[in-house]
């Protein structure tokens, strides 16, 4: 079947949002759909063969955070077109609530919609103060997909209405094995690579965003590092060039910032620490960078947040430490570090854990709900791989 995906944030910088549309992207192209994006951005930025441009993408303060949207005439105008030019079977728009092209499309689009709600935030203002001006758009999407219980419970508290539980996939194969990032040993079959290195503890995320909870980290590796001479930690992930300003002088020379890295970098960071750290505070609907960290095989620490114990089932897949508080993640890290079985325990969860998000199975489930609403009069047919060159927005 021909399908349209809409991004609702601008494909320049990372996030789950943006990973997600692209993965699963490439997940129906796979099971031979054709397939199209349509995502924020500036018309002289690389995209991938399947994705178009909206528009440049503007920051708004949005659910806490600072999401770069696109909205307007001009992206009103590229959204029509590029319908027009798709003639989708499918429309699937992604965080639909948000104000950017997600839904104007919901505004725009005469093929059947379906939505996927990322958000989880049961405080959410954008959402209660827009629930009324965006009924005329929601009345219209025919399928709703949830990518966790917690946005579920969002979409229901907020907007009405219920929704399919579709969790985030990840491309398992793609992260399951790889050779550690240059100067890194890596994890030696769950053993510190020696006495006098002490361990590396690593960090994933957007460095300047103060819900992935860096600072506490950071705070906790200032203890850790006194008590571990050779302990070291590695940051990757966009954010300030001053990240480090507020850790001791004497330390700074033990943490590795590496800031944005491409992808084949990103699953070499993994597998390059023998403790993965997310010490997020909140507002987290999944926790994708628990699952890659999962596909690795990394042992993993994590605050605990509902998102993030789903996700590793109640510890089974990586330990929880209490949200916030630097002295348990210590604690929790300390005896990671001691303990090479518990590692391994870990590792061996994690892997096992991740196989229910494959991309494989979830793009699947995907693709079950797009059959559910097709018209009966217009039964899909097998589609072809996604054109050289989408339809274009002139």
């Amino acid at each position: 079947m021909r399908v349209g995906l809409v991004c609702p944030y601008t494909w320049e910088v990372p996030g789950g949002v943006q990973l997600h549309v692209a993965e699963l992207a490439e997940a129906l192209i796979g099971l031979g759909h054709d397939v199209s994006v349509i995502t924020p951005s500036d018309d002289e930025a690389p995209l991938p063969p399947y994705a178009v441009s909206g528009g440049k993408a503007i920051p708004v303060p949005y659910n806490g955070s600072v999401a770069r949207l696109a909205f307007g005439f001009l992206a009103a105008a590229r959204v029509r077109r590029w319908l027009r030019e798709g003639a989708f079977d499918i429309v699937h728009v992604h965080e639909p609530a948000a104000p950017s092209l997600s839904l104007l499309a919901c505004w725009a689009a005469d093929a059947p919609l379906v939505a996927t709600f990322h958000t989880a935030n049961p405080r959410s203002r954008a959402m209660s103060a827009s629930a009324a001006a965006l009924q005329t758009a929601l009345e219209k999407i025919s399928g709703r997909i949830a990518v966790s219980e917690a946005a579920r419970t969002t979409l229901v508290e907020h907007l009405g209405g219920d929704a399919v539980l579709i969790p985030n996939g990840v491309p398992v194969a793609k992260y399951a094995q790889s050779e550690p990032l240059p100067g890194w040993p890596g994890r030696l079959d769950g053993r510190l690579g020696g006495a006098e290195r002490g361990g590396v503890i690593g960090f994933l995320g957007r460095m300047d965003e103060q819900r992935k909870g860096l600072p506490v980290l950071l705070r906790a590796f200032g203890t850790l590092a006194r008590r571990r001479p050779g302990l070291r930690l590695l940051l990757v992930g966009p954010g300030p060039s001053d990240v480090l300003a507020k850790v001791d002088k004497g330390l700074r020379e033990r943490i590795t910032v590496l800031g944005k890295v491409s992808e084949a970098d990103k699953v070499r960071a993994y597998h390059s620490v023998d403790v993965f750290c997310a010490p997020n505070l909140g507002g987290e609907s999944f926790g994708m960078v628990l699952t890659e960290a999962m596909a690795a095989g990394a042992a993993i620490l994590a605050s605990d947040i509902a998102a993030f114990r789903s996700v590793l089932r109640d510890g089974e897949a990586g330990e929880l430490f209490r949200v916030g508080d630097p002295d348990a993640l210590v604690r929790g890290a300390e005896r990671m570090l001691d303990e090479p079985a518990l590692r391994e325990r870990l590792s061996a969860g994690a892997r096992a854990a991740v196989r229910a998000y494959d991309w494989t199975t979830v793009a699947a489930d995907v693709a079950a709900v797009y059959q559910t609403v097709l018209p009966a009069a217009r039964p899909s047919e097998p589609g072809r791989l996604a054109p050289a060159s989408p339809p274009g927005l002139g």
